[in-house]
């Protein structure tokens, strides 16, 4: 039972959606458990809220890719689509922030879901055309896997830039 792509991508778009809302909760839902600090937000700076649009949209992609085995640019594609998505965040935050100054909490929600919608958006039209070029899908995968990583580590040892700070606390990471 093979659905075709696009309804896969309004299907992970809601996973995304809804698995980010419950990521950003769940840290303090767990009285701050160790074990999901790697995937939850573990505090209120954009760092933290790029993971929530990561961790459902890469888990997503690896059970999609189970039905899309015959597409030689499925992890290219989903590279560059969580990529886009993973960047909006930062972007439009620190852009209205910048120009127009402290957003409220309902633009942060919104910015969120633009940044998801964007994302399979994207990867819906590049499944659609084709046109994206893909040597080494394993490459893509890995680099997921860099990101994977990076979200975690940087979560227990957060530098301490702008993107990993805390508005409210001051804090950086756990």
């Amino acid at each position: 039972m093979k659905k075709n792509m696009e309804q896969w991508q309004l299907i992970g778009f809601g996973v995304t959606a809804l698995g980010g809302t419950l990521l950003h909760f769940l840290y303090g839902w767990l009285d701050k458990a160790i074990w999901v600090a790697p995937f939850s937000s573990v505090n209120e700076s954009t760092w933290e809220h790029m993971k929530l649009l990561f961790w459902p949209a890469f888990l997503f992609a690896m059970v999609q890719s189970l039905s899309f085995r015959d597409r030689k640019d499925f992890w290219c594609v989903k590279l560059r689509g969580i990529l886009l998505g993973l960047a909006l965040i930062p972007t439009i935050y620190y852009t209205y922030n910048g120009a127009i100054g402290p957003s409220p909490d309902w633009l942060n929600i919104a910015i969120f879901f633009i940044a998801a919608t964007a994302a399979y958006l994207f990867e819906a039209k590049s499944f659609r055309t084709g046109e994206t070029a893909c040597r080494l899908p394993m490459l893509a995968l890995g680099w997921l896997c860099v990101v994977a990583f990076l979200l975690v580590a940087f979560t227990f040892a957060a530098p301490e830039l702008g993107i990993f700070r805390d508005p409210l606390t001051g804090t950086y990471g756990i």
